[in-house]
């Protein structure tokens, strides 16, 4: 498939932060966009204003005539009218992954997997080699407050990809540089253990390119099958890794300045980052190694980092007065640590109310004691119904179970309806908001009950 070919494209799921991105990558290059979602946001509102056409119930009768290619997002229920229409004509359809890479294969390719960490390391990675003067495209999992959108438009060669491993859609990439920086167990309704999983980011390093590069968290190294590397480098790709001690990449004299972590790589001295956490520093790091692999200047790749200013909904920090509020994104129990363990490095000595909406019944059910532990280690949790997304209610999996598994004095579980009244009656001085559903549509009225209390 020839992308200059595409001038008229219809996106089934346009709303969503992934196919968003690509809708905006094709109307960018002046194709025709239409598609459909299930609820208007503020997203879809933005598209609108962008040009692109969208509607918001299931109807085949609103589909465009003359589409040159439907992209649909798995997410998409199998019943969908629309979609099974479009499945049973002679029009082109591919889920978002596939036309990914048929973008990845049109470009020289940057991607960047991991289980959890990867919006925000691939947002780095495009910053920095944007702000150096390559003229990047990207396509990212959330909104980059530096490019104010999940998607960048470049005239050049490169492309910064976020390599989902969600239903294996990272293995329809061909990059010539993969950055991987994590693999706890997630997706476990599409792996089925751990091992599967594993094996599934293996398959993905070996799509590099031949003759590319491998960027990996040293720590992964030894969890990779044995003989792989070897693999790897019959495919003539370079491995580097980072983080480690003993890593090509690595962190050195970690401090805090002034609100920002500072730290050296190696020979760029006095590196500085906005974002607190040392995960964000880690990071950091592989994006600044994919900077230096590329031969950018020391000195680009250090003002790249100060100027960084990251991603919505990680770890964004609102300030009022007395009151402090963050919002994040975690959802995975690592990401919950990663987010309450800088919170309490950040403000030790504050009280702590944390607002914790589940994402899907089979990740609860999964890591129903993982998350029990960190979410014991707050001074007052308020948990929210789990948000299903695409799956349907599992039988004894609820918010009531997972609050039985939370040594916690002040623990409750709370209806949407009934939040904010609850919140407006705390005396807590650090309120956090986490979650990877629609948690975040009661942020501004957090934040605004915030300011009028200043």
């Amino acid at each position: 498939m020839k992308l200059d070919a595409l001038k008229r494209l219809y996106f089934i799921g346009i709303g969503g932060i992934g196919m968003s991105a690509l809708a905006r990558y094709f109307n960018q290059r002046g194709a025709e966009i239409h598609g459909y979602d299930k609820t208007e946001t503020a997203l879809t509102k933005k598209l609108v204003s962008e040009g692109m056409k969208i509607h918001f119930e299931d109807d085949i009768a609103k589909i465009p005539e003359q589409l040159d290619a439907v992209v649909y997002t798995p997410a998409i229920p199998g019943d969908h009218q629309e979609l099974n229409h479009l499945m049973a004509s002679d029009i082109p359809v591919m889920k978002r992954s596939e036309m990914l890479g048929v973008i990845s294969r049109a470009k020289k390719c940057i991607a960047v997997a991991g289980t959890h960490g990867k919006t925000t390391t691939s947002s780095m990675t495009a910053h920095l080699l944007k702000h150096s003067g390559m003229d990047i495209s990207c396509f990212l999992g959330g909104i980059a407050n530096n490019f104010e959108s999940n998607y960048c438009y470049g005239e050049s060669e490169w492309t910064v990809i976020e390599a989902d491993e969600f239903d294996r859609s990272f293995h329809r990439l061909s990059p010539e540089i993969a950055v991987l920086i994590s693999m706890d167990p997630d997706h476990l309704d599409i792996y089925g253990e751990k091992n599967k999983m594993q094996e599934s980011f293996e398959i993905f390093l070996l799509k590099v390119n031949e003759g590319g590069k491998v960027i990996i968290q040293q720590d992964l190294i030894e969890l990779l099958d044995d003989g792989f590397l070897k693999k790897l480098k019959d495919k003539r790709v370079d491995v580097f890794t980072y983080g480690g001690e003993e890593a090509d990449f690595k962190i050195s004299n970690l401090r805090f300045e002034e609100g920002r972590q500072v730290f050296d790589q190696g020979d760029l001295k006095d590196v500085s980052l906005m974002m607190p956490g040392l995960h964000n520093t880690l990071n950091m790091c592989a994006a600044m190694a994919v900077a230096r692999i590329l031969e950018i200047e020391k000195e680009q790749i250090k003002a790249g980092v100060k100027t960084f200013s990251g991603i919505k909904r990680r770890f964004e920090i609102f300030e009022g007065g007395s009151m402090v509020y963050v919002d994040d994104y975690a959802h995975h129990p690592s990401e919950l640590r990663a987010a309450i363990g800088s919170a309490r490095s950040l403000w030790p000595d504050r009280e702590m109310t944390v607002i914790f909406q589940p994402h899907l019944f089979s990740r609860t059910r999964d890591f129903l004691s993982e998350f029990g532990d960190e979410l014991s280690k707050v001074d007052e949790l308020l948990l929210m119904d789990i948000y299903p997304a695409r799956e349907k209610p599992i039988p004894g999996i609820n918010s009531e179970r997972l609050l039985e598994t939370i040594d916690l004095k002040e623990k409750k579980v709370v209806k949407r309806e009934d939040l904010m009244k609850i919140i407006k009656g705390k005396k807590r001085k650090l309120i956090m908001t986490l979650g990877a559903g629609d948690i975040d549509v009661f942020a501004p009225e957090i934040r605004s009950w915030i300011k009028e209390n200043d």
